[in-house]
């Protein structure tokens, strides 16, 4: 499965060593770290990890087990054994990071034999709270995390998302604290012991109630989450096509009157009140039926490329068994081929980050049982184990004080990849044109809103003109004396600006480049626009996350994914040449695609795909391998519970909660359990099978998080006080527990161009005059932050 060639750059994390005793939901951690160059040695027991037969199976062969642990290196060891437990220590000893799932671990020993090691505990409500000893699976997660109240056909039972993406977005900001608290210790020379709950990541990081652009209250403020779920439809359409569908994504005026001119300028639209996105959304029952017309008959690719040549956001809505298959995604070489077992090969998803326009990983396939055992024979003695000591008070810190990152992102992944900067400590300065606004200002006519304070909270912005060579000469200056520069635009668009990463490379060698894009830099689509919903079409995943019992009963429609997961994968990898670069002295170029992002999160299916054409299909409420599996029916308007059996143990432990049968036909079963839940409400259905160890979770509401002991007691949110938003608002707190790194200070977001002369005056060193100058040229714009309060419920 090596993909490397000579004349490839080293990996940037090749002097990292990373032991993984993980099984199950975070193994893709180790995945991502090797993915970028690290040293990952897998530890399993001596008859394996749970991952080697897990659910998706080809066969007897587990497929997540070779998604991932591609790349990685594998031993085995009886840790239930005296000897094991000293030979991981001995092994832990010569690492930098340890990734681990366990719970019975006595952390505290091994903290003190090896004082520098990161550990990053993983575990489904973290190691402390209320919680900590309930157990989950990425459904329940689901379902706890305010995902399941957003999916799904109104008055139908709510619809669970595809396998795998919950799970991997947590993976994916994991990875991130990994290497977050590896970062720290090269400064400081001490190790941590980070605590992350998969339950507070999976809040935070698949579509965050209170993050940038959330789509929690469908537009409404938080505290105003609708209790029922709205007919979604017409936010993002799908219309059907001769061999398919396409979605359209509206949401300029410009992309709108093309769309308009493309209908043939309709009489009943020529209204300028349709320049706007919700009155077309309330024309919907006049409007669908004309786009529906015109595409009839069309195959769904000419409409996708018609469209994409008028200006208008259109994808071809396409099966993840196709994907593989698609001229752009086979030219940009995210597939490869592997071979997961003795004549057994399929074809696997690489890393979605290139670094120098070179994709990454996985080097190799994942390892047989105990296939690097040898590893073990060079370990060092056991660490000794020195006396214990007061730690007393530790001090925390920002570990990104003294970075500086240019922020020229826009809209939601943009928003979200400088904020994680910003909340560590770095000087993240928020490079915008009044003249172009970022979209998610637009609406607000340069204003700060909720929406915009969770997603840029913390930064300072700059508004200048790029466009005018005097903004441009300003911005280089700025960039010499910049860590990393972020950007979402279109292929080509810094280049257009005079500002591409080899003129960046130039004027700072020191550069970390940082691009993200919906399908990527290159290939036949590079040009196309796109907007999550479309990422997610073109990815396989709006086609799985259907009703398979409605028609076009495609549920994907309020979420933002994968923005936010977007955010964490470029960010880590920038992070990891910062890393390489005290090394090196140099940066990179990264890029991302955020199509393949998603492409890898469903690893395991697309490998089964590949394998078994016609496997990946919608699953509706139901899980494949187990019953119960899926969404029950619960006491009061709209209650629903998640209940997820993982095998004959957990069966016998609901049967002493619930009067059950022998294992029988899953009909008969999932009767009686839904009978029993009816009776019950989701939060009593919790508690009662929590404590006999099987997962369960109510179907959480936004506002339901005010009120959660474990996220109260873990302090999972803060208050964050916008000057132009009348109430507080709750806020995202650390992405993780750690025991040396400050919790994020929660500053406002910034008005446009509220720093435009602290910067101007204090980092470029002009003078007030020459400020004034191109402020009145119009090349500089700076703006009183303090704008009239808006009330809650008053308009905009």
């Amino acid at each position: 499965m090596s993909h490397c060639r000579d004349d490839d750059p080293p990996a940037p994390l090749r002097a990292l060593r990373v032991v993984d005793t993980t099984d199950g939901r975070a193994e893709m951690c180790g995945r991502h770290l090797a993915d970028l160059g690290a040293e990952v040695i897998r530890v399993e027991p001596p008859d394996g990890a749970g991952t080697r037969t897990a659910w998706p199976r080809h066969g007897e062969i587990g497929l997540r087990d070779a998604a991932y642990n591609a790349g990685k290196l594998g031993v085995t060891l009886d840790l239930d054994d005296p000897g094991g437990r000293a030979d991981l220590v001995r092994l832990l000893s010569t690492a930098d990071i340890w990734l681990t799932t366990a719970r019975d671990q006595d952390f505290a020993e091994i903290r003190r034999r090896v004082p520098a090691l990161v550990i990053v505990s993983v575990t489904d409500f973290g190691l402390t709270g209320p919680y900590r000893d309930f157990v989950a699976t990425e459904w329940v997660l689901a379902a706890m995390a305010g995902v399941l109240c957003r999916s799904g056909v109104p008055g139908r039972r709510p619809l669970l998302p595809p396998h795998e993406i919950v799970e991997q977005a947590a993976a994916a900001q994991a990875t991130w604290c990994a290497l977050v608290g590896h970062y720290r210790r090269l400064t400081t020379g001490r190790g941590d012991h980070l605590d992350v709950s998969l339950y507070e990541t999976a809040i935070q990081v698949f579509d965050p109630a209170f993050g940038a652009g959330p789509t929690a209250g469908y537009g409404r403020q938080w505290w105003e989450f609708p209790h029922g779920r709205p007919d979604v439809a017409h936010y993002y359409p799908v219309y059907p096509c001769a061999d398919g569908h396409v979605r359209v994504c509206l949401l300029s005026a410009a992309q709108w009157r093309a769309m308009r001119a493309w209908l043939g300028e309709p009489a009943g639209f020529q209204d300028a009140k349709y320049d706007t996105i919700l009155e077309r959304q309330h024309a919907d029952d006049r409007l669908r039926p004309l786009i529906t017309e015109l595409f009839a008959g069309k195959r769904a690719m000419d409409v996708a490329l018609e469209g994409q040549r008028r200006g208008i956001p259109v994808a071809p809505l396409l099966e993840l068994g196709a994907v593989a298959a698609v001229e752009h995604f086979q030219e940009r070489g995210i597939f490869a081929e592997a071979e997961i077992a003795p004549g057994v090969r399929g074809v696997l998803p690489r890393s979605c980050i290139e670094l120098d326009d070179r994709r990454i990983g996985p080097a190799r396939p994942s390892p047989e049982l105990g296939e690097h055992d040898e590893l073990l024979d060079s370990l060092p003695p056991l660490p000794p184990l020195p006396p214990p000591v007061d730690p007393g008070t530790a001090d925390r810190g920002a570990p990104f004080t003294g970075l500086r990152v240019l922020d020229l992102g826009v809209i939601v992944v943009g928003a979200e990849a400088g904020r994680l900067f910003a909340d560590l400590g770095a000087d993240v300065i928020k490079v915008e044109n009044s003249a172009h606004p970022d979209a998610s200002r637009a609406p607000f006519d340069g204003t700060v809103s909720s929406g915009f304070a969770w997603g840029h909270r913390g930064k300072r912005s700059l508004s200048v003109d790029l466009r005018d060579p005097r903004g441009r000469e300003l911005f280089e200056r700025l960039a010499e004396t910049a860590d990393v520069l972020l950007s979402n635009f279109r292929p080509g668009t810094l280049e257009k600006l005079g500002i591409g990463h080899r003129t960046l490379a130039e004027i700072n060698p020191r550069l970390v480049v940082v691009e993200s894009s919906a399908v990527g830099h290159t290939g036949p689509w590079r040009n196309w626009m796109g907007y999550g919903p479309l990422v997610r079409a073109v990815a396989g995943l709006t086609a799985l996350w259907r009703d398979p019992e409605v028609p076009d009963g495609f549920a994907d429609g309020v979420t933002v994914y994968p923005d936010h997961l977007v955010g964490r994968v470029v960010d880590t990898a920038a992070l990891a040449v910062l890393i390489e670069r005290r090394e090196t002295g140099r940066g990179r170029r990264v890029t991302c695609s955020q199509a393949e992002a998603i492409l890898n999160a469903l690893s395991a299916q697309v490998l089964r795909e590949s394998l078994e054409p016609g496997s990946a299909q919608p699953h509706g409420d139901l899980g494949e391998d187990a019953a119960p599996y899926g969404v029950f029916p619960c006491a009061g308007d709209d209650e629903w519970c998640v209940i997820t059996v993982r095998g004959d143990a957990d069966y016998q432990r609901l049967r002493g909660v619930i009067e059950l049968p022998e294992p029988a036909h899953r009909e008969k079963i999932d009767a009686q359990v839904a009978e029993w839940t009816a009776r019950r409400t989701p939060e009593e259905v919790m508690r009662e099978l929590q404590r006999v160890g099987v997962p369960a979770g109510p179907m959480r509401r936004i506002p339901s998080y005010a009120t959660d002991p474990a996220l109260r007691e873990r302090r999972a949110f803060g208050t964050l006080y916008q000057p132009t938003v009348a109430t507080p608002l709750p806020t995202e707190n650390a992405q993780c527990r750690s025991d040396t790194i400050a919790a994020p200070s929660l500053r406002p977001a910034p008005a446009q161009g509220q720093h435009t002369r602290e910067i101007c005056t204090g980092l470029l060193g002009m003078d007030d005059a020459a400020v004034d100058a191109l402020i009145d040229a119009g090349v500089l714009v700076e703006t009183d932050p303090w704008q009239p309060l808006r009330t809650p419920g008053a308009s905009a």
